[in-house]
């Protein structure tokens, strides 16, 4: 079984204001995405990533490391990224992890472990340790009609709502699955819990 790593990357990232961009954002060393990309490719999954445009600084940071997937009116909303991403996958692929790229907690540890307790056919979700449903996402190709035909904002959110026995949901430590960085006071909130202060 073939199982692709589709991480979202082609947000405006709108809500950090004029001149910071979440994702180049530094965390251990480098910029997120950087971080996130060498994680997903330890799992030695393909991975794809899904960008504004080949101008882009984001574009700079993927090398030969992940094909990238343009998505021009990524403004549109999460379900625009996920529908261009998942079209252009090969298809020789079984499934897709959906990994958005502002979650710096998740490991490749994280990654590994939803990837080897997948069952096929299911939709395996990450969850925080209390139980609360989050990423990453791995959707069986079953479901790509669906996702391709995604719009807005919302995601994958209201076909996992209505599926509920489809969803098999797997654990992970703490709020890995549920910790994303959209502004700057979160952004500044997470580094002073991760210094200790």
């Amino acid at each position: 079984m073939t199982i692709a790593i589709l991480i979202l990357a082609a947000g405006s990232s709108s809500r950090m204001g004029p001149g910071r961009d979440k994702l180049l954002e530094p965390v251990g060393g480098m910029p997120l995405l950087s971080l996130v990309i060498e994680r997903a490719q330890s799992t030695g999954c393909p991975v794809f990533t899904c960008l504004p445009s080949p101008a882009h600084p984001r574009a700079a940071l993927i090398g030969d490391r992940a094909t990238p997937i343009w998505v021009p009116d990524a403004d549109d909303g999460m379900g625009v990224s996920i529908r261009t991403g998942i079209t252009a996958l090969p298809d020789d692929i079984d499934a897709a992890m959906i990994l958005p790229a502002d979650m710096p907690e998740l490991t490749a540890e994280d990654l590994k472990t939803v990837l080897d307790q997948y069952q096929p056919g299911a939709i395996a979700r990450g969850t925080g340790a209390a139980g609360k449903p989050g990423h990453p996402v791995i959707f069986p190709r079953s479901c790509f009609g669906m996702l391709a035909r995604l719009d807005g904002d919302q995601g994958a959110r209201g076909f996992l709502a209505a599926h509920p026995e489809k969803l098999q949901l797997i654990p992970l430590p703490a709020r890995h699955a549920l910790t994303d960085l959209d502004t700057p006071e979160a952004w500044a909130a997470w580094r002073a819990q991760q210094s200790g202060e």
